[in-house]
């Protein structure tokens, strides 16, 4: 731990570094220290009869919350051995999805009881030998008498893990709801890789917890729409659909682009070749068949009139995740040119 100040009178001149040097007990103590108190920030929010935390940032959104991991992040810690515990929690976060809370405070206990075991004289790396033992056992004790295999589960257990994990969270009142809509969407993953980004959540403000729903598919919120979209086809039986990365749109010209014309007729054949660019990507995207067309870009007024005169369905600026999950869903790629 480096700390700021001015290197002492006689210092060995090859390490002429502004700074102080801190090790020993001290600095453990320190570091524990830290741990515990952000161990005690959360500790409060374990459990179903946990209490939820309201954080204000700098620009005053407020966040309430009882997940640890969120609750963590939103802290911004900046002591060194306190951030590994907000790694830890955000860890835990991606791999299991539960217990951020739990795992914050047994580092933190088990950092206390190792500082002790240091303060007795216990050398460092024999409590580390310890530690791990004891994690190979306690590995070993849950596989043998704990641990079912998961094709041995039905879904009454799997109803059961949800509503163990959002018993804490504020859709707890209505947990059965939700647990039976997170088996739902998770039974339709496939077995093999279980990718959670599959499952897209959609936030629509009004309503009660008890108006939400899941789609058999993808679902992707109503996208910026110009004139011409209402008379868009909305229902399609097998259609045939097209993902682009790329504007369908006419770009305004920058104001301080300069051309030089001889002739006064030449200006319009500059601006017929703009019209026949846009045309002929319209004329490609129809031509390919697709009855559908969505582009992670803007799709303007002149392409959502031009579609809508030929019964094709386009929405632009469709989000990267929702646009990734239709190619999942579809086997389709996401085309980057229509030529």
């Amino acid at each position: 731990m480096m700390q700021a100040g001015t290197a002492g009178v006689g210092a060995n001149p090859r390490l002429q570094i502004a700074g102080e040097r801190q090790s020993g007990q001290d600095v453990r103590t320190q570091n524990v220290m830290a741990v515990s108190a952000v161990a005690n920030i959360v500790k409060s929010s374990l459990g179903p009869v946990g209490l939820d935390k309201m954080l204000v940032d700098d620009i005053g959104e407020v966040t309430v919350t009882n997940d640890g991991a969120t609750i963590l992040k939103l802290l911004e810690v900046q002591h060194p051995a306190a951030k590994i515990l907000v790694e830890l929690a955000e860890l835990q976060d991606a791999e299991v999805g539960d217990g951020t809370t739990s795992v914050v405070i047994l580092a933190a206990e088990l950092l206390n009881r190792a500082n002790e075991l240091v303060r007795n004289q216990i050398h460092p790396t024999n409590i580390i030998s310890g530690y791990r033992l004891a994690m190979r056992e306690a590995c070993k004790f849950i596989e043998e008498h704990l641990a079912m295999k998961t094709d041995k589960l039905g879904k009454e257990t799997l109803m059961n893990c949800a509503r163990t994990s959002m018993s804490s969270k504020i859709v707890g009142a209505e947990g059965e709801f939700f647990a039976q809509m997170v088996v739902d969407a998770v039974s339709k993953l496939d077995p093999l890789t279980l990718d959670l980004k599959m499952i897209g959540i959609k936030k629509v403000t009004g309503g009660g917890l008890r108006d939400s729903f899941l789609v058999d598919g993808v679902a992707f919120k109503k996208t910026f729409s110009y004139a011409g979209f209402e008379q868009q086809p909305k229902s399609f039986s097998n259609p045939k659909i097209l993902l682009l990365n790329i504007e369908l749109e006419l770009k305004a010209e920058r104001e301080n682009a300069e051309i030089r014309l001889e002739d006064p007729a030449q200006y319009q054949s500059i601006v017929d070749a703009e019209w026949n660019i846009i045309y002929d990507k319209l004329a490609k995207c129809v031509a390919s068949g697709a009855n559908i067309v969505l582009s992670r870009l803007a799709i303007g007024d002149l392409a959502t009139q031009y579609f809508a005169d030929r019964n094709i369905f386009c929405a632009g600026r469709v989000e990267e995740g929702d646009l990734q999950r239709v190619a999942k869903a579809t086997g389709a790629r996401v085309q980057t040119t229509v030529n």
